[in-house]
């Protein structure tokens, strides 16, 4: 009988567990021993892995975060430690790996696969920053998070007449900030491809009539891209909003996964068993205008994602 690992790396996100379930009891269905890498790459080269069966799947497609509990492994770049991890894989008699997780992860799976591990990858990250992929496990329960906080942040900006800036997880992808600012009906929206230009806020909350004549305005952010709480400051000592921050952080990546990340991994996860049965090898699962394709993951890596730029312009339509 074959036998395929799943493994989770990189930050977790919602949705994952579903990827794991839904992995393990088609992969049972079609025939395969299916069994869990714990914490990541790291637990791939100590040697943390475990058969699973129905059992250890059930109850948690509702749960956030990962039962196979994630970590980070620079070191993982290096040859030696690729070849404990294959060791540990053909000690065991596992020729299949599906790893689910960020770009950082799909390039140990494109290592993996050169030495003679059969790996698939999978699309797991809040961010909605892999290449090839229309969407990410994970993203839409962030984005719906960020919405319910801002949601709640209105309703106090609009009787105190102030201005939110608020930071969203995102690293250098802007899709949390961008998705977010169009569903919350934001005034501005600042990422590493908008720029920022500081003044040119502060003009906007003070000449923008439409702005200015508002009960309330909400700034939305990505991260690491300026001081939120210097802007916040400023905006309350020059413009007639009283100006407040707030950095959302981790909270965004926490709470049940939203049916669109639920339905999402389970689809992702139903191909990935499907290439495995090939015998497809370096490859990862994509959404591509609602269909779920697979590519090879070193050309979908270079890929650009032209979504984002449509959206845009729709932001500017209808601020």
């Amino acid at each position: 009988m074959e036998k395929i690992a799943i493994l989770t790396s990189g930050g977790d996100a919602p949705g994952m567990n579903g990827a794991i379930r839904a992995l393990v009891r088609v992969g049972i269905q079609h025939g395969f021993e299916m069994y869990g890498v714990y914490e990541g790459y790291c637990g791939l080269v100590a040697g943390k892995i475990k058969k699973l069966g129905y059992s250890d799947v059930s109850e948690i497609l509702a749960r956030g975060g990962t039962i196979l509990e994630s970590s980070r492994l620079p070191e993982f770049k290096e040859e030696n430690v690729q070849d404990q991890a294959v060791k540990n894989l053909k000690d065991l008699k596992i020729n299949n790996l599906v790893v689910i997780g960020g770009d950082g992860s799909y390039r140990g799976a494109l290592a993996l696969s050169k030495k003679g591990i059969n790996c698939i990858a999978i699309p797991g990250t809040i961010d909605n920053d892999i290449n090839g992929t229309d969407e990410t496990i994970g993203f839409h329960t962030a984005l719906y998070n960020i919405i319910d906080a801002v949601n709640k942040l209105r309703d106090t900006s609009s009787s105190h007449h102030r201005c939110f800036v608020v930071e969203v997880m995102g690293n250098n992808a802007d899709s949390l900030a961008l998705y977010s600012a169009i569903a919350c009906g934001s005034e501005l929206v600042i990422t590493n491809k908008t720029g920022y230009d500081e003044q040119h806020i502060i003009d906007e909350l003070i000449k923008n009539e439409t702005v200015y004549n508002k009960r309330h305005a909400i700034v939305i952010a990505s991260e690491k891209i300026f001081d939120v709480e210097k802007l916040a400051k400023r905006i309350s000592d020059e413009t007639g909003f009283s100006g407040r921050s707030i950095v959302l952080g981790h909270i965004q990546r926490g709470g049940s996964p939203v049916p669109e990340d639920r339905i999402l991994a389970s689809r992702m996860a139903n191909k990935a068993i499907e290439l495995i049965e090939h015998g497809e090898n370096g490859k990862c699962v994509c959404l591509v205008d609602s269909q779920i394709v697979a590519k090879k993951i070193d050309e979908a890596l270079t890929e650009v994602n032209k979504n984002n730029q449509m959206l845009y312009q729709l932001f500017e339509d209808l601020v």
